[in-house]
């Protein structure tokens, strides 16, 4: 049995490379869709007090999320059906994803080496909440 719609979790860095090689290697034989979803910073978060300074910022940290997703897009040696650029909860957007698109497997990379961290990461809340198959890929540091 093959999965017919993987989503892959990455980030601007380059592990996120890895993470769809093996995403690419599982779709591959079975012709699967392929969807990376992503999540852009909001420098809103960081100084609500300069928020009305920040939209540059913004503009530039959307910018460059873009241009990252599309080097992944153009290396990854295989149809992407949808790029998902978006902010806030990485889990709760997973999770809108796999119900309205039909998700049957989704994977995540987890370079996590304490305790606390891993307690902590979007993979946890991920795994924890996901009816769906989910795909830790260790990545290093």
């Amino acid at each position: 049995m093959g999965y017919t719609h993987l989503l892959v979790a990455v980030s601007a860095s380059p592990e996120s490379h890895a993470l769809v090689a093996k995403a690419v290697s599982i779709a591959r034989p079975f012709q699967s869709r392929l969807t990376l979803i992503t999540l852009t910073s909001d420098p809103e978060m960081y100084n609500q007090l300069a928020a009305p300074m920040m939209e540059n910022v913004r503009e530039i940290l959307q910018e460059e999320t873009q241009q990252f997703m599309d080097e992944l897009v153009s290396r990854a040696d295989y149809p992407i059906e949808q790029v998902i650029m978006t902010s806030g909860e990485l889990s709760e957007h997973v999770l809108h994803t796999c119900r309205t698109q039909g998700v049957d497997l989704v994977i995540c990379g987890n370079h996590n080496q304490s305790f606390f961290a891993r307690a902590a990461c979007s993979a946890k809340a991920i795994v924890g909440s996901c009816k769906v198959d989910v795909l830790l890929v260790p990545l290093s540091e």
